[in-house]
């Protein structure tokens, strides 16, 4: 293996910043009422990693791809991520005042704009793909990124791990209904950032399933990682209050497993998540350094 930090840093720094300038552009060029559009910027550019749009390009880059063709499609997972939070700090769901160090949106636009503005998000990513352009992006492809987009998002991928997390609270789960919950809850986008990058880029049907697994075990590192955050990390680096989780009564890998055994948890999957991306015949020094950054990071 063969990785050059500095080099991949400045890769995933350029291209974050290539959808913070697009993001605003979609935003801005609606036909829309004034109100809705600044409460869906407002959220969009609240900051955040760009973790799943960053996953997309860097699958691209790593089949030697274009990634500026999978630009359009990184922006509607984003977008789709950003509706996902407005709805889950609303006071039906986990009643969160803070998001990113900044209020969250019902608290500055009210509630019924708050939503309206998921709903805008949500519905606007798949006309951002549909909308796509290029010779790279066939009507077929089109289809098939918002097919999986929908099952990613919807009641078989987030919406449903959503609900099965708010039935849970209160009671004792255990690890395979932990793990339905965090699997469809997040990794599911997550995954589809990664699949999404492999149909852009054309990958076969093997790379396809191979990189999916890869996905799988990436995504429940991420949210293993976030439960152990909830812990340790800090309400600066955060942006919202830590030991929320434990509050709301919600099922945690250290809840379940003790912290220790959530960390045991977290190394198994990142490496489970390496031996996939290896078995591909694809760059993977990118991808390598994000299992990195997801198992380390501090926010």
């Amino acid at each position: 293996m063969n990785v050059n930090p500095t080099e991949i840093t400045q890769f995933l720094d350029v291209q974050k910043n290539k959808i913070e300038e697009q993001l605003p552009k979609y935003i801005s060029s609606l036909s829309a009422p004034k109100i809705i559009k600044e409460a869906m910027h407002y959220s969009l550019e609240a900051g955040g990693k760009r973790i799943r749009p960053l996953l997309l390009l860097g699958t691209l880059r790593s089949f030697g791809k274009d990634e500026a063709i999978g630009l359009p499609t990184a922006c509607a997972i984003e977008m789709i991520h950003t509706y996902s939070l407005i709805h889950d700090d609303l006071p039906s769901m986990d009643d969160d005042d803070l998001r990113r160090g900044k209020p969250t949106n019902h608290k500055v636009f009210g509630e019924a704009v708050a939503i309206l503005a998921g709903d805008a998000l949500l519905t606007y990513s798949f006309q951002a793909i549909t909308e796509s352009i290029g010779p790279e992006i066939s009507p077929e492809k089109k289809l098939l990124l918002v097919t999986e987009l929908a099952k990613a998002s919807g009641p078989e991928g987030m919406v449903g791990g959503q609900v099965a997390d708010m039935e849970g609270e209160g009671k004792v789960l255990n690890l395979d209904e932990l793990e339905y919950i965090h699997r469809h809850k997040t990794g599911k986008l997550l995954a589809y950032s990664v699949i999404a990058g492999a149909i852009l880029a054309d990958a076969t049907s093997e790379q396809l399933d191979k990189l999916t697994q890869f996905a799988h075990h990436l995504g429940l590192a991420f949210q293993i990682r976030d439960d152990i955050l909830d812990i340790e990390g800090t309400e600066v680096k955060l942006g919202k209050p830590v030991g929320s989780d434990t509050g709301n009564h919600k099922n945690t890998y250290p809840a379940l497993l003790t912290l220790e055994g959530a960390k045991e948890k977290l190394t198994f999957h990142v490496d489970e998540a390496r031996r996939f991306l290896y078995s591909v015949d694809m760059k993977h020094d990118i991808l390598d350094y994000m299992c990195n950054l997801i198992a380390s990071r501090d926010h």
